[in-house]
């Protein structure tokens, strides 16, 4: 029989998702940050006495209240809707019809399934329909759902439906290629692989479009 625990091992390590939207629960914002706060620094100040730590030392009695600020604050404030960022498009005046790319976004994420660091780059792209957006914008989108707990598969397609959603146009690209510290720090203990992924929209579905793009960033794996 096989053990549960080695089974949902290996789930994680295989990807598995359900939905290509994040796992929230409906009641995920009942309470604010403050109380949250509150309740994951008790969580993880017991995870550090379960340890053995010991928390009146000078060093590790400040960490429950700074682990659980990281979290809700920076690590996974990607999960507030109200954290959105606001993509204000605008009109293509310069009738600028040609392939825009952000290359090399950096991209911190979480891996959702050990809780342990993503850390990579991002490469976007859109061909105009009549709208532009700011390129600041394009890193903020990367930002906004990288900030969450995550899998990078989902992480990459919800940035092209964001884009596609704010730009109009189904004509838009992303490949990530990160490090996972779930391989590398443990399990396997890979420190030189990498994960790539990528999804691509509209024309990028043609084949001369997306080698064109992937000539912009140097990429040279064949998809």
């Amino acid at each position: 029989m096989v053990n549960k625990e080695e089974f949902l091992d290996e789930i994680g390590d295989n990807h598995i998702a359900t939905t290509a939207q994040n796992p929230v629960r409906s009641d995920a914002f009942e309470i604010g940050d403050d109380e949250k706060i509150e309740l994951i620094k008790k969580d993880v100040e017991n995870i550090l006495l379960t340890l053995g730590m010991d928390l009146t030392d000078d060093s590790m009695k400040g960490t429950p209240n700074r682990v659980a600020k990281m979290f809700v604050k920076e690590l996974f404030g990607g999960l507030n809707p109200g954290k959105k960022p606001n993509a204000s498009t605008f009109e293509n005046n310069y009738k600028y019809g040609e392939m825009l790319v952000e290359k090399n976004i950096t991209l911190y994420s979480t891996c959702e399934h050990h809780l342990l660091p993503i850390i990579g780059r991002a490469h976007v792209a859109y061909i105009s329909n009549g709208r532009v957006v700011g390129l600041s914008k394009m890193n903020r989108i990367v930002e906004y759902f990288a900030k969450r707990p995550q899998v990078q598969e989902r992480l990459t397609m919800q940035i092209v439906q964001e884009l596609q959603q704010v730009l109009n146009t189904q004509d838009v690209a992303c490949v990530i290629d990160a490090k996972h510290l779930c391989v590398n720090s443990r399990g396997i203990k890979d420190i030189e692989s990498s994960t790539v992924t990528s999804e691509f929209g509209g024309k990028f579905k043609e084949e001369a479009t997306r080698r064109e793009f992937l000539d912009y960033i140097k990429f040279d794996t064949k998809f």
